[in-house]
Protein backbone atom coordinates (compact mmCIF):
# COMPACT_ATOMS: atom_id res chain seq x y z
CA UNK A 1 0.00 0.00 0.00
CA UNK A 2 2.89 2.57 1.09
CA UNK A 3 4.84 0.89 -2.26
CA UNK A 4 1.53 2.38 -4.41
CA UNK A 5 0.80 5.32 -2.60
CA UNK A 6 4.57 6.78 -3.46
CA UNK A 7 4.33 6.33 -6.87
CA UNK A 8 6.79 2.58 -6.65
CA UNK A 9 6.89 0.26 -9.06
CA UNK A 10 5.37 -2.62 -6.94
CA UNK A 11 7.81 -5.81 -7.24
CA UNK A 12 5.36 -9.01 -7.92
CA UNK A 13 8.25 -11.01 -6.17
CA UNK A 14 9.76 -9.76 -3.15
CA UNK A 15 12.49 -11.40 -1.68
CA UNK A 16 14.27 -11.44 1.24
CA UNK A 17 18.42 -10.97 1.84
CA UNK A 18 20.70 -11.17 4.65
CA UNK A 19 23.37 -8.77 5.54
CA UNK A 20 26.36 -9.56 7.14
CA UNK A 21 28.01 -7.24 10.03
CA UNK A 22 28.91 -7.24 13.16
CA UNK A 23 27.86 -4.54 15.59
CA UNK A 24 26.53 -4.92 18.98
CA UNK A 25 23.01 -3.74 18.14
CA UNK A 26 22.31 -7.18 16.35
CA UNK A 27 23.69 -9.61 17.91
CA UNK A 28 22.84 -12.90 15.50
CA UNK A 29 25.64 -10.93 13.01
CA UNK A 30 23.36 -10.41 10.24
CA UNK A 31 20.34 -8.10 9.47
CA UNK A 32 17.08 -9.47 6.96
CA UNK A 33 16.61 -7.11 4.36
CA UNK A 34 15.38 -6.66 0.63
CA UNK A 35 19.01 -5.86 -1.51
CA UNK A 36 18.02 -7.22 -4.55
CA UNK A 37 14.39 -7.54 -4.44
CA UNK A 38 12.96 -4.93 -2.66
CA UNK A 39 8.58 -4.41 -2.53
CA UNK A 40 8.56 -1.26 -4.41
CA UNK A 41 11.13 0.61 -6.61
CA UNK A 42 11.18 3.98 -7.43
CA UNK A 43 8.31 6.58 -7.11
CA UNK A 44 7.90 10.37 -5.78
CA UNK A 45 6.08 12.27 -3.05
CA UNK A 46 5.44 15.92 -3.62
CA UNK A 47 5.33 18.15 -0.53
CA UNK A 48 4.81 21.72 0.14
CA UNK A 49 7.67 23.13 2.33
CA UNK A 50 6.45 26.39 3.83
CA UNK A 51 9.00 25.98 7.53
CA UNK A 52 10.10 29.51 8.27
CA UNK A 53 9.28 30.44 4.46
CA UNK A 54 8.16 33.64 3.63
CA UNK A 55 6.40 32.08 0.44
CA UNK A 56 6.02 28.29 0.61
CA UNK A 57 7.43 26.08 -2.37
CA UNK A 58 6.36 23.22 -3.74
CA UNK A 59 9.02 19.96 -4.24
CA UNK A 60 9.29 16.51 -5.52
CA UNK A 61 11.60 14.26 -4.01
CA UNK A 62 12.43 10.93 -5.71
CA UNK A 63 12.18 7.62 -3.81
CA UNK A 64 14.80 4.90 -4.70
CA UNK A 65 12.96 2.13 -3.22
CA UNK A 66 10.54 0.83 -0.22
CA UNK A 67 11.67 -2.19 1.35
CA UNK A 68 11.34 -4.88 4.11
CA UNK A 69 13.93 -5.32 7.22
CA UNK A 70 14.70 -6.32 10.48
CA UNK A 71 15.25 -3.93 13.04
CA UNK A 72 17.91 -3.46 15.06
CA UNK A 73 18.68 -2.85 18.72
CA UNK A 74 18.62 0.63 20.30
CA UNK A 75 22.12 2.20 21.22
CA UNK A 76 22.33 4.21 24.40
CA UNK A 77 26.00 6.35 24.63
CA UNK A 78 26.77 7.57 28.22
CA UNK A 79 29.86 9.77 26.61
CA UNK A 80 31.11 11.60 30.44
CA UNK A 81 31.11 7.90 31.61
CA UNK A 82 32.68 6.24 28.20
CA UNK A 83 29.87 3.72 28.18
CA UNK A 84 27.41 2.30 25.89
CA UNK A 85 24.35 0.49 26.50
CA UNK A 86 22.30 -1.71 23.92
CA UNK A 87 18.57 -1.90 24.70
CA UNK A 88 17.62 -4.99 22.84
CA UNK A 89 13.84 -4.49 23.07
CA UNK A 90 12.71 -3.97 19.42
CA UNK A 91 15.87 -5.87 17.77
CA UNK A 92 14.58 -8.08 15.09
CA UNK A 93 11.27 -7.02 14.64
CA UNK A 94 9.84 -5.88 11.48
CA UNK A 95 10.20 -2.63 9.73
CA UNK A 96 9.54 -0.98 6.58
CA UNK A 97 11.95 1.37 5.34
CA UNK A 98 11.76 4.18 2.41
CA UNK A 99 14.89 5.08 0.90
CA UNK A 100 15.14 8.44 -0.87
CA UNK A 101 17.42 10.16 -3.38
CA UNK A 102 19.47 13.07 -2.14
CA UNK A 103 17.07 15.63 -3.15
CA UNK A 104 16.58 17.98 0.01
CA UNK A 105 18.51 21.27 0.24
CA UNK A 106 18.33 22.27 3.75
CA UNK A 107 16.88 20.99 6.70
CA UNK A 108 13.47 22.90 6.39
CA UNK A 109 12.49 20.73 3.36
CA UNK A 110 13.87 17.63 4.91
CA UNK A 111 11.28 17.98 7.49
CA UNK A 112 8.49 19.29 5.76
CA UNK A 113 9.06 16.02 3.81
CA UNK A 114 9.05 13.75 6.63
CA UNK A 115 5.87 15.49 7.50
CA UNK A 116 3.93 14.98 4.45
CA UNK A 117 5.06 11.68 4.37
CA UNK A 118 3.71 10.94 7.81
CA UNK A 119 0.68 11.86 6.62
CA UNK A 120 0.59 9.74 3.59
CA UNK A 121 1.25 6.81 5.43
CA UNK A 122 -1.30 7.95 8.81
CA UNK A 123 -3.80 8.28 5.70
CA UNK A 124 -2.98 4.56 4.54
CA UNK A 125 -2.88 3.19 7.91
CA UNK A 126 0.31 1.69 7.17
CA UNK A 127 1.86 3.52 10.38
CA UNK A 128 0.35 5.28 13.06
CA UNK A 129 3.85 7.37 13.10
CA UNK A 130 4.23 8.36 16.55
CA UNK A 131 7.94 9.54 16.45
CA UNK A 132 7.85 9.73 20.58
CA UNK A 133 7.52 5.79 20.34
CA UNK A 134 10.10 5.08 17.93
CA UNK A 135 7.23 4.08 15.05
CA UNK A 136 8.63 7.08 12.56
CA UNK A 137 12.29 7.49 12.86
CA UNK A 138 14.63 9.20 10.11
CA UNK A 139 18.27 8.44 9.34
CA UNK A 140 19.81 11.65 7.24
CA UNK A 141 22.56 11.46 5.56
CA UNK A 142 23.93 14.83 5.49
CA UNK A 143 26.69 16.30 3.13
CA UNK A 144 28.25 19.74 2.07
CA UNK A 145 29.64 20.92 -1.55
CA UNK A 146 29.36 23.79 -3.15
CA UNK A 147 27.22 24.99 -6.32
CA UNK A 148 27.93 22.71 -9.48
CA UNK A 149 30.32 20.37 -7.54
CA UNK A 150 29.92 16.86 -7.00
CA UNK A 151 28.26 15.40 -3.29
CA UNK A 152 30.81 15.53 -0.84
CA UNK A 153 30.99 12.86 1.45
CA UNK A 154 28.25 12.05 3.57
CA UNK A 155 27.71 11.48 7.38
CA UNK A 156 24.32 9.14 8.49
CA UNK A 157 22.96 10.51 11.55
CA UNK A 158 20.21 7.80 12.59
CA UNK A 159 17.44 7.10 14.53
CA UNK A 160 16.02 11.16 15.04
CA UNK A 161 12.91 10.78 16.50
CA UNK A 162 11.48 13.93 15.84
CA UNK A 163 11.29 17.03 13.75
CA UNK A 164 12.70 19.10 16.13
CA UNK A 165 15.38 16.40 16.24
CA UNK A 166 15.28 16.20 12.65
CA UNK A 167 16.03 20.10 11.80
CA UNK A 168 18.81 20.48 14.61
CA UNK A 169 20.74 17.70 13.75
CA UNK A 170 21.04 18.15 10.33
CA UNK A 171 22.01 22.04 11.09
CA UNK A 172 24.43 20.84 13.51
CA UNK A 173 25.78 18.22 11.04
CA UNK A 174 26.41 21.11 8.65
CA UNK A 175 27.86 23.45 10.70
CA UNK A 176 30.27 20.37 12.09
CA UNK A 177 31.34 19.76 8.37
CA UNK A 178 31.45 23.50 7.55
CA UNK A 179 34.18 23.67 10.35
CA UNK A 180 35.98 20.75 9.31
CA UNK A 181 36.63 21.80 5.64
CA UNK A 182 37.17 25.68 6.74
CA UNK A 183 40.29 24.20 8.91
CA UNK A 184 41.44 22.59 5.99
CA UNK A 185 40.53 19.13 7.04
CA UNK A 186 38.24 15.96 5.71
CA UNK A 187 35.09 14.60 6.06
CA UNK A 188 34.78 11.50 7.38
CA UNK A 189 32.28 8.36 6.46
CA UNK A 190 30.42 7.80 9.17
CA UNK A 191 27.71 7.00 11.38
CA UNK A 192 26.47 9.38 14.02
CA UNK A 193 23.88 9.80 16.48
CA UNK A 194 22.49 13.13 17.82
CA UNK A 195 22.74 13.89 21.59
CA UNK A 196 19.61 16.31 22.29
CA UNK A 197 20.93 17.73 25.31
CA UNK A 198 24.35 19.52 23.50
CA UNK A 199 22.60 20.14 19.93
CA UNK A 200 25.35 18.43 18.00
CA UNK A 201 25.61 15.24 16.62
CA UNK A 202 28.17 12.36 18.10
CA UNK A 203 30.52 9.76 16.24
CA UNK A 204 29.06 6.36 16.30
CA UNK A 205 31.32 4.25 14.17
CA UNK A 206 32.98 5.23 10.77
CA UNK A 207 32.25 3.96 7.22
CA UNK A 208 35.50 4.72 5.73
CA UNK A 209 36.49 1.47 5.61
CA UNK A 210 34.65 -0.42 2.74
CA UNK A 211 32.72 -3.37 4.16
CA UNK A 212 31.77 -6.37 2.43
CA UNK A 213 28.26 -7.52 4.04
CA UNK A 214 28.43 -10.71 2.06
CA UNK A 215 25.23 -10.30 1.01
CA UNK A 216 22.74 -13.89 0.17
CA UNK A 217 19.34 -14.77 0.02
CA UNK A 218 17.61 -15.08 2.83
CA UNK A 219 16.79 -19.15 3.05
CA UNK A 220 14.45 -19.34 5.97
CA UNK A 221 11.83 -16.91 4.22
CA UNK A 222 10.05 -17.34 1.55
CA UNK A 223 9.23 -14.55 -1.70
CA UNK A 224 6.53 -12.28 -1.11
CA UNK A 225 4.45 -13.04 -4.25
CA UNK A 226 1.80 -9.78 -5.33
CA UNK A 227 -1.07 -10.78 -7.08
CA UNK A 228 -3.33 -8.78 -9.46
CA UNK A 229 -7.10 -9.69 -10.49
CA UNK A 230 -5.62 -11.35 -13.64
CA UNK A 231 -3.19 -13.53 -12.16
CA UNK A 232 -4.84 -14.75 -8.65
CA UNK A 233 -5.33 -18.29 -8.49
CA UNK A 234 -8.76 -19.48 -7.64
CA UNK A 235 -7.97 -21.87 -5.11
CA UNK A 236 -6.28 -21.15 -2.03
CA UNK A 237 -7.21 -18.99 1.24
CA UNK A 238 -8.26 -15.66 -0.09
CA UNK A 239 -7.17 -13.97 2.79
CA UNK A 240 -3.59 -14.62 2.47
CA UNK A 241 -3.33 -13.45 -1.13
CA UNK A 242 -2.10 -9.53 -1.38
CA UNK A 243 -4.28 -8.41 -4.82
CA UNK A 244 -2.50 -5.61 -6.07
CA UNK A 245 -5.40 -3.92 -7.72
CA UNK A 246 -7.98 -4.48 -5.01
CA UNK A 247 -5.20 -2.60 -2.93
CA UNK A 248 -5.49 -0.02 -5.00
CA UNK A 249 -9.07 -0.04 -5.47
CA UNK A 250 -9.21 0.75 -1.91
CA UNK A 251 -6.56 3.12 -1.40
CA UNK A 252 -7.97 6.54 0.49
CA UNK A 253 -7.48 10.26 -1.23
CA UNK A 254 -4.32 11.34 -0.39
CA UNK A 255 -3.22 14.76 1.15
CA UNK A 256 -2.27 15.84 -2.22
CA UNK A 257 -5.38 15.29 -3.93
CA UNK A 258 -6.78 17.04 -1.01
CA UNK A 259 -4.11 19.90 -1.16
CA UNK A 260 -5.31 20.29 -4.90
CA UNK A 261 -9.08 20.29 -4.69
CA UNK A 262 -8.57 23.14 -1.43
CA UNK A 263 -6.35 25.21 -4.01
CA UNK A 264 -9.02 24.62 -6.84
CA UNK A 265 -11.87 25.90 -4.53
CA UNK A 266 -9.83 29.04 -4.19
CA UNK A 267 -8.03 28.59 -0.73
CA UNK A 268 -4.91 30.41 0.02
CA UNK A 269 -1.76 28.14 0.61
CA UNK A 270 -1.98 29.22 4.52
CA UNK A 271 -5.61 27.71 4.67
CA UNK A 272 -5.02 24.89 2.65
CA UNK A 273 -2.24 23.33 4.42
CA UNK A 274 -3.82 24.00 8.01
CA UNK A 275 -7.07 21.88 6.20
CA UNK A 276 -4.62 18.69 4.79
CA UNK A 277 -3.30 18.39 8.04
CA UNK A 278 -6.09 18.32 10.83
CA UNK A 279 -8.85 15.40 8.77
CA UNK A 280 -11.55 17.16 11.75
CA UNK A 281 -11.47 20.58 10.41
CA UNK A 282 -11.45 19.56 7.01
CA UNK A 283 -14.33 17.14 7.12
CA UNK A 284 -16.36 19.59 8.70
CA UNK A 285 -15.12 22.48 6.54
CA UNK A 286 -16.91 20.13 3.39
CA UNK A 287 -19.79 19.81 5.82
CA UNK A 288 -20.37 23.45 6.08
CA UNK A 289 -19.38 24.57 2.87
CA UNK A 290 -22.65 22.24 1.44
CA UNK A 291 -24.38 24.25 3.85
CA UNK A 292 -23.76 27.93 3.57
CA UNK A 293 -24.04 30.57 0.62
CA UNK A 294 -20.51 31.99 1.30
CA UNK A 295 -17.20 31.67 -0.36
CA UNK A 296 -14.88 28.33 0.34
CA UNK A 297 -12.00 31.13 1.37
CA UNK A 298 -14.36 32.82 3.71
CA UNK A 299 -15.97 30.30 5.33
CA UNK A 300 -12.26 28.43 5.29
CA UNK A 301 -10.82 31.38 6.80
CA UNK A 302 -13.89 31.95 9.66
CA UNK A 303 -13.77 28.22 10.50
CA UNK A 304 -9.52 28.36 11.29
CA UNK A 305 -9.56 31.86 12.54
CA UNK A 306 -13.00 32.00 14.89
CA UNK A 307 -13.64 28.85 15.72
CA UNK A 308 -10.91 26.73 16.12
CA UNK A 309 -9.36 29.85 17.64
CA UNK A 310 -12.09 29.67 20.14
CA UNK A 311 -11.20 25.81 20.68
CA UNK A 312 -7.89 26.93 21.14
CA UNK A 313 -8.28 29.24 23.62
CA UNK A 314 -10.42 26.56 25.39
CA UNK A 315 -7.54 24.03 24.84
CA UNK A 316 -10.00 22.19 23.16
CA UNK A 317 -9.15 18.86 20.22
CA UNK A 318 -9.89 20.35 16.42
CA UNK A 319 -12.57 16.94 16.40
CA UNK A 320 -14.41 19.35 18.98
CA UNK A 321 -15.57 21.66 16.13
CA UNK A 322 -18.95 19.47 15.60
CA UNK A 323 -19.41 21.21 19.23
CA UNK A 324 -21.47 23.55 16.25
CA UNK A 325 -23.45 21.81 14.35
CA UNK A 326 -22.16 22.28 10.80
CA UNK A 327 -25.84 23.49 9.90
CA UNK A 328 -25.44 26.45 12.88
CA UNK A 329 -22.06 27.43 11.63
CA UNK A 330 -23.43 27.96 8.19
CA UNK A 331 -25.81 29.97 8.82
CA UNK A 332 -23.59 31.94 10.66
CA UNK A 333 -21.61 32.84 7.71
CA UNK A 334 -24.37 33.79 5.54
CA UNK A 335 -25.52 36.11 8.61
CA UNK A 336 -22.22 37.55 8.03
CA UNK A 337 -22.45 37.69 4.49
CA UNK A 338 -25.69 39.40 4.38
CA UNK A 339 -24.42 42.00 6.38
CA UNK A 340 -26.67 41.27 9.28
CA UNK A 341 -24.43 40.79 11.69
CA UNK A 342 -20.65 42.08 12.02
CA UNK A 343 -17.31 39.89 13.33
CA UNK A 344 -18.54 41.42 17.08
CA UNK A 345 -21.72 39.33 17.50
CA UNK A 346 -20.62 36.66 15.23
CA UNK A 347 -17.95 35.43 17.73
CA UNK A 348 -20.60 35.99 20.51
CA UNK A 349 -22.72 33.89 18.95
CA UNK A 350 -20.31 31.28 18.76
CA UNK A 351 -19.34 31.45 22.14
CA UNK A 352 -22.90 30.62 23.44
CA UNK A 353 -23.19 27.90 20.79
CA UNK A 354 -19.90 26.31 21.95
CA UNK A 355 -21.50 26.75 25.54
CA UNK A 356 -23.80 24.29 24.47
CA UNK A 357 -26.86 26.42 23.31
CA UNK A 358 -29.23 24.62 20.72
CA UNK A 359 -31.50 27.67 19.49
CA UNK A 360 -30.10 28.83 15.90
CA UNK A 361 -27.97 32.19 15.34
CA UNK A 362 -31.09 33.34 12.99
CA UNK A 363 -33.29 33.46 16.21
CA UNK A 364 -30.12 34.42 18.75
CA UNK A 365 -29.62 37.63 16.24
CA UNK A 366 -34.02 38.16 16.56
CA UNK A 367 -34.37 37.51 20.19
CA UNK A 368 -31.24 39.79 21.42
CA UNK A 369 -31.69 42.80 18.81
CA UNK A 370 -28.46 41.63 17.75
CA UNK A 371 -29.06 43.10 14.20
CA UNK A 372 -26.23 45.03 12.31
CA UNK A 373 -27.75 48.28 11.79
CA UNK A 374 -26.79 49.70 8.26
CA UNK A 375 -29.47 52.63 8.17
CA UNK A 376 -26.63 55.99 7.12
CA UNK A 377 -29.03 58.38 9.46
CA UNK A 378 -29.43 56.04 12.48
CA UNK A 379 -24.94 55.27 12.38
CA UNK A 380 -24.85 59.28 11.89
CA UNK A 381 -26.87 59.80 15.22
CA UNK A 382 -24.80 57.44 17.01
CA UNK A 383 -21.67 58.85 15.83
CA UNK A 384 -22.72 62.39 16.94
CA UNK A 385 -23.92 60.91 20.16
CA UNK A 386 -20.30 59.34 21.03
CA UNK A 387 -18.40 62.52 19.77
CA UNK A 388 -20.49 65.04 21.97
CA UNK A 389 -19.88 62.07 25.15
CA UNK A 390 -16.27 62.29 24.36
CA UNK A 391 -14.61 65.16 23.79
CA UNK A 392 -11.58 64.36 25.05
CA UNK A 393 -11.42 61.12 22.88
CA UNK A 394 -11.86 63.33 19.60
CA UNK A 395 -8.94 65.53 20.94
CA UNK A 396 -6.71 62.91 21.37
CA UNK A 397 -7.52 61.89 17.83
CA UNK A 398 -7.13 65.00 16.40
CA UNK A 399 -3.47 65.22 17.89
CA UNK A 400 -2.22 62.42 15.70
CA UNK A 401 -3.42 59.39 18.28
CA UNK A 402 -4.55 56.80 16.18
CA UNK A 403 -5.40 54.62 18.77
CA UNK A 404 -8.92 57.29 20.14
CA UNK A 405 -10.26 56.44 16.35
CA UNK A 406 -10.45 52.51 17.06
CA UNK A 407 -11.67 53.19 21.04
CA UNK A 408 -14.80 55.14 18.86
CA UNK A 409 -15.28 52.83 16.19
CA UNK A 410 -15.83 49.87 18.69
CA UNK A 411 -18.53 52.32 20.69
CA UNK A 412 -19.80 52.13 17.23
CA UNK A 413 -19.93 48.74 17.19
CA UNK A 414 -21.27 47.92 20.71
CA UNK A 415 -24.09 50.28 20.07
CA UNK A 416 -25.00 48.47 16.51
Amino acid sequence: MTALALGSEVNRSSRFDRKHYFYADLPQGYQITQQRSPIGKGGHLRYINNIGQKVPYEKEAKIVQVQLEQDSGKSIHDLEGGKSYIDLNRAGMALMEIVTEPDFNSSSEAVAFIRELQLVLETIGTCDCRMEEGSLRVDANISIHRQDDPLGTRAEVKNLNSFKALKQAIESEIKRQIAIKSAGGEIVNETRSFDVDTGETVAMRDKERLQDYRFMPEPNLPPVIIYNNTTVPESGDATSLINIDELRDSMPRLPEDNRVELLELGLNMEQTLALVYNADLRSYFHAVLCLTRAQPSFTAYNLLYYLYGELNKRELEASQCYLVEPGHFAELLDLKIDGQINNLIGTKILKMLLDGTTTCPRDLVISNNWGQISDPTVLRGHLDQIIKKQPKTVRQYKNGKKRALTAMINQVQALT
